[in-house]
Order: C-alpha cells, then sequence, then structure tokens
C-alpha cells in the first residue's frame, strides 16, 4: 500500500530543518568543501537511495548539491520522501556538508488569458511540454524547466503585461526577498492574499507575484 499524501503543512511539521516543501516537492541544497566533496556526497545520497527504493533527483555542482525529492507514483509528498530527506541529512551532518534555505526558489511562469483552453495546447506544442494533471498548466516532462500555468482574467481593459513570474520561497524567506524587491524600485500591488502570495510591479508596472505554501488551505 503507497502512502498518504502529504501537504506543505504536514511536511513543516515533520522537523526537517535543512529541507522546504515546494509545490510537490521536498527540496535542499547543501554546501560542501569542494567538488570532490560534493560527489561523495551525491554517492552517499545515491546508496541511501538504493537502500529504500526511493530516488531523488541530484544536482551536483563544485561545493553544491541539490536534492528534489518526490513520489512520483502519487504524484506528490508521503512519507517515503520524509523517510530519506533523514538519512540525507544525517549523511551530510556526517560529511560536513551544511544545509542553505535561503536560497530555495522555484519559478513558474503565468499566462493571463479570458479562454484557458484556447491557448494551452499551442504553448504545450511549442515547449514540448505534458498538458500535466491540473485543467490550468502545462509541465516540463523532464523537470528541468519551469511550470507554465494559465490564470484567468476577464479580458477587456487588461494591461498591456499578459506574463508575469510566479516565485515560490520558503515562508522565512518571502519578506526578505519582497523587501529587496520594493528597495529595487518596485512597487506593492497588492498583499492581502499573503502568505499564500504577494503582487509587486516592477518601475514600468510589469508584475510577478513572491508566493508560499502557507494561507493555501
Amino acid at each position: 500500500m503507497t502512502d498518504a499524501l502529504l501537504t506543505a503543512r504536514d511536511i513543516d511539521g515533520e522537523g526537517l530543518p535543512e529541507w522546504r516543501p515546494m509545490f510537490d516537492e521536498l527540496r535542499a541544497r547543501f554546501r560542501t568543501a569542494d567538488f570532490a566533496s560534493a560527489l561523495e556526497l551525491v554517492n552517499r545520497i545515491g546508496a541511501a537511495a538504493e537502500e529504500a527504493d526511493h530516488h531523488p533527483d541530484l544536482g551536483l555542482h563544485w561545493g553544491r548539491v541539490d536534492v528534489r525529492l518526490s513520489s512520483h507514483d502519487v504524484g506528490g509528498l508521503t512519507q517515503r520522501d520524509v523517510r530519506l530527506a533523514r538519512a540525507i541529512s544525517a549523511i551530510a551532518a556526517d560529511l560536513g556538508a551544511t544545509a542553505v534555505t535561503d536560497a530555495l526558489a522555484v519559478v513558474e511562469l503565468a499566462l493571463d488569458t479570458p479562454d484557458v483552453d484556447a491557448i494551452r495546447p499551442f504553448w504545450a506544442a511549442v515547449l514540448g511540454y505534458d498538458l500535466g494533471a491540473r485543467p490550468d498548466e502545462i509541465v516540463d516532462p523532464t523537470g528541468t524547466h519551469p511550470t507554465v500555468w494559465f490564470q484567468e482574467s476577464a479580458g477587456g481593459g487588461e494591461a498591456p503585461q499578459r506574463w508575469h513570474l510566479d516565485v515560490r520561497v520558503p515562508p522565512e524567506v518571502a519578506q526578505q526577498r519582497i523587501g529587496a524587491a520594493l528597495a529595487a524600485g518596485g512597487t506593492l500591488v497588492d498583499d492581502s492574499p499573503a502568505p499564500a502570495f504577494v503582487v509587486l510591479a516592477d518601475a514600468q508596472g510589469n508584475r510577478a507575484c513572491i508566493t508560499t505554501w502557507q494561507g493555501r488551505d
């Protein structure tokens, strides 16, 4: 029997300080001394994953390892991910790697449109994306490129901009990111949906949203 799906709130209560729920994934970034130590961390994670029969996506860089966990067979996070996350954290600690959570972010692209169905197949074809599980999104089958989702708009009277960026960050990073954007010449458009998301605009009125998992249930 497969594990039940966990919400971001469930994950937040699991006591995983090195990890953050980001949409349907659990993510972590570990800093290491050099490339060799990063490779050793990857090898140790690979052995743990084989033992658990649960396999993360890994990004190996000089002095850095990025880890993405998800239970793909059920389309989200489960206790399998929690267990492997704990094991990976223990391996990282044993090797002297340090977790960096303030740099974790996921970028999505949102296209405002009065008719989602009229344009969604076109963008899936152009980008080589899959239609995805939700009727308002298309996704990169490799998990490499940003998800594109379509936001219903009323049509007529729309601002010239139709694309805007949604940037998902850990909740404790949101205010820092918003503050930095405002300090860089941005303006606050709407913070009433916070902490789920806050709408910002640049000096020319182009909009972006800083989003978190909080405030969505």
